[in-house]
């Protein structure tokens, strides 16, 4: 285990990013706990209202995160102060995107439906690091032999390739799998060649005069709507608590949105 420990981790100089993955992890966890307490009015936590003003946690986030970010470019890569520095620049991350919804729409919807939002990036952004912290690198270059590493031209044509289909699976409406593209090469080929979402750009601008790709695409997407929109729910309620009751309903229109779509019609309703 030592040896494993020392190899993979401390030697490639992945301890820092260990570190901030799980103080990210660890402090999104302990937040979502006290939130959740604070709302059904259990335990001895409050809010912070110093003058009547609702001091979000998003506050003292963004000062650990630079902090821990200028601490880390000022430290040395395997001194004490880096490992430190990533420690709190994962709790002030963690603290930062468990409120990216407010941030997104510059208004208090941590509990409404909007708030999820901030569950699910919370749980890309873990993912992505985890693979980061596997061995995955952005754009597939880690798929590369060493001998195909020493030829720069392969290496800018791989990198080139990959980074052009996470961009068509964005332009397609797929930001989810474009992201997790970036790493995974495979996933980012899926979402290029697949139909693109109702509304997205590339929908809009191909699908306009074709009623037949259009209601095929309407259809494809009622279906990953229907099939994933609840289990993804239920995993959002379980990791962030279930938002507030809305009459305003559904909205979204990215990947896999809780938006449906009628099959056939490519329209939302």
């Amino acid at each position: 285990m030592g040896h494993w420990w020392y190899r993979n981790i401390v030697e490639p100089g992945k301890l820092p990013l260990l570190l901030a993955l799980v103080s990210f992890v660890a402090s999104f966890l302990v937040t979502r706990t006290i939130t959740r307490l604070i709302r059904a009015g259990r335990g001895p936590f409050k809010n912070i209202t110093p003058g009547g003003v609702h001091v979000h946690h998003v506050v003292p986030g963004v000062v650990l995160v630079i902090i821990g970010g200028f601490g880390a470019i000022g430290s040395g890569r395997h001194s004490f102060g880096a490992l430190l520095s990533a420690v709190l620049f994962g709790l002030g991350a963690g603290l930062v995107l468990d409120e990216f919804a407010l941030i997104l729409h510059l208004d208090d919807v941590y509990w409404s439906e909007q708030g999820r939002k901030s569950v699910e990036i919370v749980v890309l952004t873990a993912a992505l690091v985890a693979l980061v912290l596997g061995g995955f690198l952005p754009f597939g270059v880690n798929e590369l032999t060493h001998s195909e590493r020493n030829n720069r031209g392969l290496v800018a044509i791989n990198t080139a390739t990959n980074f052009f289909l996470a961009l068509f699976a964005l332009w397609k409406g797929k930001p989810r799998t474009a992201l997790v593209g970036t790493l995974v090469p495979f996933v980012a080929l899926i979402g290029a060649v697949r139909l693109a979402r109702p509304g997205s750009p590339y929908a809009k601008k191909f699908y306009a005069n074709r009623p037949k790709a259009r209601a095929r695409a309407g259809l494809r997407a009622y279906h990953h709507d229907r099939r994933w929109a609840a289990p993804r729910r239920r995993l959002h309620d379980w990791i962030g608590g279930a938002p507030d009751p809305s009459p305003a309903g559904r909205a979204g229109g990215s990947e896999g949105s809780d938006e449906r779509v009628s099959p056939g019609s490519g329209r939302r309703r």
